[in-house]
């Protein structure tokens, strides 16, 4: 496990929302695409790692192996790969600044000292190191019993040179923002250098691109996330959570897949 001394721990999510307009959902539920959360509980799991940290492949192999054996379940992970560690040698391909700030608000959230890798946290509460898998398949566990505070419908388009997803959200309350993110389902490294040069990392669920959405205009919108290059719909997947900003915690989950029929 490494660790990261936090310089300055009081930063927000200020991931740019390109578009949001309101919208009035479909009543079919025949439309393949629509992704509603299930009414009972679910586990968002979100992975702080690196390819420049030595003691995170076995983190991206215990999500791994989560992702495989829940498929049928509303688990959703999401891998965010700091860059913090990029000075020892080794620049992650999947880095951004912008995952480093999401895990230093967790800092705040959760009255920590530092950051660390590899680090998970569950439904935005309960975090632990990444590779501890009994930890990971309690949180798990309880949050599939809990009953969540809120409702979340996502439906997204392949669009031209970008993702359009509309998306209900229900129950948010007061502080809530809707998280989005384009979600790569499967990613591989020849890591040249650094502490794991000479190794091929594998990794799944990768965050490529995360946008934040205000919902105190209301919990229905439309918001277009940027498309990464290589993009291919069939490798990747929207997942959205709505979160409460002023202690963190996740109030409800939903994902889409994307209407392969669209794609432009």
């Amino acid at each position: 496990m490494r660790r990261f001394k936090i310089l300055a721990v009081a930063v927000g999510l200020t991931v740019a929302v390109w578009a949001i307009s309101a919208f009035t959902m479909p009543g079919s539920s025949a439309n393949k695409n629509y992704r509603k959360s299930t009414g009972n509980g679910f586990a968002v799991i979100e992975l702080f790692t690196s390819e420049g940290c030595s003691s995170c492949p076995p983190a991206d192999e215990l999500v791994a192996r989560v992702q495989k054996e829940d498929a049928d379940k509303p688990v959703y992970i999401l891998a965010f790969h700091v860059d913090y560690w990029n000075r020892l040698g080794w620049k992650d391909p999947f880095s951004s600044a912008d995952y480093s700030k999401r895990q230093s608000q967790y800092t705040t959230w959760l009255n920590l000292q530092s950051v660390y890798t590899p680090q998970i946290v569950v439904n935005g509460h309960k975090e632990f190191v990444g590779s501890e898998e009994g930890t990971l398949r309690n949180a798990i566990t309880a949050g599939l019993r809990a009953t969540p505070a809120g409702g979340l419908t996502l439906n997204a388009q392949n669009s031209t040179g970008h993702i359009t997803v509309q998306y209900k959200a229900e129950g948010a309350g007061k502080n809530a923002v809707l998280l989005l993110a384009l979600v790569q389902k499967n990613g591989q490294t020849k890591v040249q250098h650094g502490e794991n040069g000479g190794r091929t990392l594998s990794h799944v669920q990768i965050v490529r691109n995360l946008q934040s959405v205000p919902l105190n205009t209301g919990g229905t919108g439309t918001a277009n996330i940027a498309l990464p290059n290589g993009f291919n719909a069939a490798g990747y997947e929207v997942i959205g959570f709505v979160q409460n900003t002023s202690n963190g915690a996740i109030l409800a989950a939903a994902k889409s897949g994307f209407d392969m029929g669209a794609s432009k």
